[in-house]
């Protein structure tokens, strides 16, 4: 380089050539390899997010369907070891499932509004040492489909463990082991409530609906195709797929169910959680929104008041019925 360029005039732009790199940077050498990226030790966390390992929410050899609702693997050793079955089972345990609330208005088979809330935040504190969640095994009398293809009562066993070896143990040529993830004790009919009369109450007169799915919410394990999935597909409809759906993970939301004495909810109350989204949500459904309503939402109704006063909804005469 021309270290003299570097008096010209601070006006002029610098020739290319000229440019000084920074003390902290080094020339590249084609002779030399790049360093390999660190290798992560643990879940990488996500500032805002509940702290979570979300790479269990697509592991390897397993498939999301389509409405996100299931996980499915049909990987050959999930089906012969139990050791390996029973660890996937304790590990996609440890995460929750995605519960979310729906709120669509239609008038004359036109949406004016859909949107959507991610309520899996209130089911993960960010101290893990007051998680409430725990896996549950199907109880004695309970129908459930506990190998056959039916529900029923029988067999029975205690355990996480010796329902994965009746499962392993199993010869039938279709078979499928499920964990479910659930959501426990939310007031979904007081929420739905508040949601009906907030929408009556600024004048909408068309169809609402409001809706809790949820997805992320099983984890299926089949045996694999033992031909290939023509095979399969006859062999379940003539003799049915056994299935074993007696595990589940719970995520309570609080310790009792609405109305019990001594109920403790986990995050905050029904109560709280409607007085600070109350004003987002209205605000969204005022402006028609198709999509989420997130924090940001949130956060403009704090301090900007958006969704406090809004006028009666009027969207034209060619809404009216």
């Amino acid at each position: 380089m021309n270290s003299s360029n570097s008096n010209s005039n601070s006006n002029s732009p610098l020739p290319q050539e000229t440019l000084v790199l920074p003390p902290y940077s080094g020339p590249s050498s084609s002779s030399q390899e790049p360093a390999p990226a660190p290798i992560p030790k643990g879940p990488q966390r996500y500032p805002g997010l509940p702290q979570l390992d979300y790479r269990l929410y697509s592991p390897p050899l397993f498939e999301l369907s389509a409405d996100a609702t299931t996980i499915r693997s049909s990987a050959p050793y999930l089906s012969a070891n139990a050791s390996a079955l029973v660890d996937l089972v304790r590990a996609q345990s440890t995460v929750p499932p995605k519960p979310q609330l729906h709120i669509t208005g239609k008038r004359n088979s036109k949406v004016d509004f859909a949107i959507k809330l991610n309520l899996m935040s209130l089911l993960v504190p960010d101290d893990p040492r007051q998680r409430m969640d725990y896996i549950r095994c199907v109880g004695d009398g309970e129908l459930a489909f506990r190998g056959g293809v039916k529900p029923s009562a029988e067999p029975t066993a205690n355990s996480v463990e010796e329902w994965v070896r009746s499962y392993i143990e199993d010869q039938s040529a279709v078979k499928t082991f499920t964990l479910e993830r659930v959501v426990a004790n939310l007031d979904i009919n007081w929420l739905e409530g508040q949601i009906r009369s907030m929408i009556a109450s600024v004048g909408y007169k068309g169809a609402v609906s409001v809706s809790f799915p949820i997805t992320h919410a099983k984890v299926v394990v089949q045996n694999p195709d033992k031909v290939n999935k023509f095979f399969t597909s006859v062999t379940t409809l003539f003799s049915g797929k056994r299935k074993y759906e007696v595990v589940k993970a719970v995520w309570p939301f609080a310790t009792n169910k609405p109305g019990e004495a001594g109920r403790k909810c986990l995050i905050q109350s029904e109560e709280t959680w409607w007085r600070e989204w109350r004003d987002p949500i209205k605000y969204a459904i005022a402006q028609k929104r198709h999509g989420w309503v997130t924090n940001e939402d949130k956060l403009e109704a704090i301090m900007e008041g958006r969704g406090k006063e809004l006028p009666v909804i009027d969207w034209g005469p060619e809404y009216q019925y």
